[in-house]
């Protein structure tokens, strides 16, 4: 998710990014399993776009504020771009939360480069928002009335009655929801970035149960129909407000969505409209999944690419689906930097390129081969360069425990804590930190909150004793780390409620200490979403975090790092460690957390490591 003031985009909405710890049991099997066939190196070749034929070049016609009806008989506002005259074409369908007139010419020339190729575009206001009708109901109300404009947009004059999707982080979750419907003229989608299921991320509430902190920024930049003015806003202090319920009257704005989504912080019944993960099965349709390393949203994008190649899922006309992840943050293909980190020139693509191809396969027939290409493209950092592979996760993959190991004093990068593959001892001291709500650790994050977090350096921040450390020695050989990473811990908290996060490094020659990735559980849902329980104090349990993905080559002189802490605000709420109603709480108080290592309580993380 980013702050409000940078949602100006079409492509925008999002937060750091289930159905989580699924995908990584599946993914993974046992720790140890291994694929023994390795990838094979593949020339990575990217499109490039032609111009068009002066004879064939197709010329632009507009037709604004086209109402579409609903079943229920409110209507969506959109704009139409097509080719001047008569005949029928593809349809490439946009639904967007921020403003269908989008990003000014930088749209218009998107939108023209497909009509001169011979599409329909059509760009619509969901509900409740700018032209539209009804009122906006994020997430909720977006299955039916997907539906119902991808059937409009099938049955018109000017439509062959393909229909393909387009669009970015809310605009990318959009497409999904419909997609589960099965509408019939709907014949691909490339979601970007796309927003996953509620108790996934920060922004539908999250694997704490409650919305991130940073998300009611954007709540509050789409109150009401227009793109609210927040720059006047000091999010920093709305953040650190209690009681979580109240932040969007912090920000001096009333939001009934805000508060509804607070109240409702466990899974069940009221979810089930804005919920598409559970049923990836139902699509059979083409699918081209794109997201970068650093997405905020990212774990969304490769969940649904695992989800609808599940059982092989061949889809009604010989579905084809494919993921691409670049070296990118929520914004992909913005350039080849993020933070401090360079990833070189290949790091951006020609993107327009890349989706046109996809659609001319899937709306138009032409038979470019994109189903006969390896369906996995992926960006390995470090290495900076693209490569392809056969399956998800990478043939070659070694999943490999590493286990936390010390002497009991591995708080901070000064103690004593250090990572191996071999199994702890069964005398090894486990080691201890404190807790502190009202002095939470830290998370990195842009003032302005436009990315949340990227392969920022935690050096600074892994000096606090309320965090434990645990290294291994540096790399004389690169190890590549491509894959999804979970963690288990086993824990004790003398609290009756607190949470556990667990962060993977790569640490620098020079002590930069960069963020790859990060995983949150809060002990109360320890059995899943709709089973919270709080914890007896004292007791040790076996926590499993989801810590997402990553693809990194740890390079020689390098270090793969492990944090383990139980704040990293306000990327995620503080838990304030008294069993309260969730977000309802103005009373917190510190925790002393456990976090046992030895051979009846192996603490570990499991990394994909690629063969070489």
């Amino acid at each position: 998710m980013r702050h409000a003031s940078s949602l100006t985009r079409p492509r925008v909405l999002g937060m750091a990014g289930a159905v989580l710890a699924s995908l990584v049991l599946a993914s993974c099997g046992s720790p140890r399993t291994t694929d023994v066939r390795p990838a094979a190196a593949q020339d990575v070749r990217w499109p490039a776009l032609e111009p068009v034929d002066a004879a064939k070049k197709h010329a632009l016609r507009v037709e604004y504020g086209v109402w579409i009806p609903m079943r229920d008989g409110v209507r969506l506002s959109a704009d139409v771009y097509r080719p001047e005259g008569e005949g029928r074409y593809p349809v490439i369908l946009s639904r967007t939360p921020y403003n269908k007139a989008g990003a000014g010419k930088a749209s218009i020339d998107r939108y023209r480069m497909f009509v001169e190729r011979g599409y329909v575009v059509v760009v619509q206001d969901v509900r409740g928002r700018g032209d539209s009708e009804g009122q906006f109901t994020p997430f909720l109300q977006e299955g039916d009335d997907g539906y119902d404009t991808i059937e409009w947009c099938g049955t018109q004059p000017w439509s062959s009655g393909k229909v393909g999707m387009i669009g970015g982080s809310y605009g990318g979750y959009v497409q999904w929801v419909a997609a589960i419907r099965q509408p019939r003229h709907l014949a691909a989608i490339a979601p970007t970035v796309a927003c996953p299921d509620p108790f996934v991320d920060g922004l539908i509430n999250g694997p704490t149960g409650l919305p991130s902190p940073i998300c009611v920024s954007w709540y509050f930049y789409t109150s009401g129909r227009l793109n609210q003015q927040s720059h006047a806003v000091e999010w920093a202090r709305v953040f650190e407000h209690l009681p979580i319920i109240d932040l969007d009257d912090r920000a001096g704005r009333a939001m009934p969505i805000w508060d509804e989504f607070v109240r409702n912080s466990r899974l069940g019944p009221y979810w089930e409209p804005a919920r598409y993960q559970h049923r990836l099965g139902q699509v059979t349709i083409p699918t081209l999944n794109i997201s970068g390393w650093y997405d905020d949203e990212q774990i969304s994008t490769i969940t649904n690419f695992a989800g609808v190649i599940a059982d092989g899922n061949p889809g009604r006309d010989g579905a084809h689906h494919t993921l691409l992840m670049g070296p990118w943050p929520h914004s992909v293909n913005s350039g080849t930097k993020v933070g401090e980190i360079e990833f070189g020139p290949t790091a951006k693509i020609d993107m327009d390129a890349y989706v046109l191809r996809w659609f001319d396969r899937w709306l138009k027939g032409i038979e470019n081969g994109v189903e006969h290409e390896p369906p996995v493209r992926h960006f390995v950092m470090g290495e900076n360069a693209w490569k392809d592979a056969a399956t998800w996760p990478i043939p070659g993959t070694t999943f490999t425990p590493y286990y936390l190991r010390s002497e009991g004093n591995a708080n901070s990068r000064l103690g004593d804590g250090f990572l191996s593959t071999e199994m702890p001892a069964s005398g090894e001291r486990p080691d201890s930190y404190v807790y502190d709500p009202g002095d939470a650790t830290p998370f990195l994050t842009d003032p302005m909150f436009s990315q949340i977090g990227g392969p920022d350096d935690y050096s600074g921040i892994e000096l606090r004793s309320d965090m434990l450390v645990f290294s291994t020695p540096v790399m004389t050989a690169p190890v590549e780390i491509c894959g999804p990473i979970k963690a288990t811990l086993w824990a004790s908290s003398d609290a009756p409620d607190t949470d556990f996060m667990v962060r993977v490094l790569n640490v620098h020659p020079s002590g930069f200490s960069q963020r790859l990735s990060d995983g949150v559980v809060r002990a109360r849902f320890r059995e899943g979403m709709d089973a919270p329980s709080l914890i007896t104090p004292g007791q040790v349990y076996e926590y499993e975090i989801d810590v997402w993905t990553t693809c990194q080559t740890i390079l020689p002189g390098h270090a793969i790092r492990v944090e383990v802490m139980s704040a990293s605000f306000p990327q995620w709420d503080r838990n304030p460690n008294t069993g309260s109603d969730l977000g309802m709480g103005t009373e917190f108080r510190p925790a002393r957390q456990t976090i046992y290592h030895d051979a009846a309580r192996p603490s570990h993380v499991v990394l994909p490591v690629v063969r070489r």
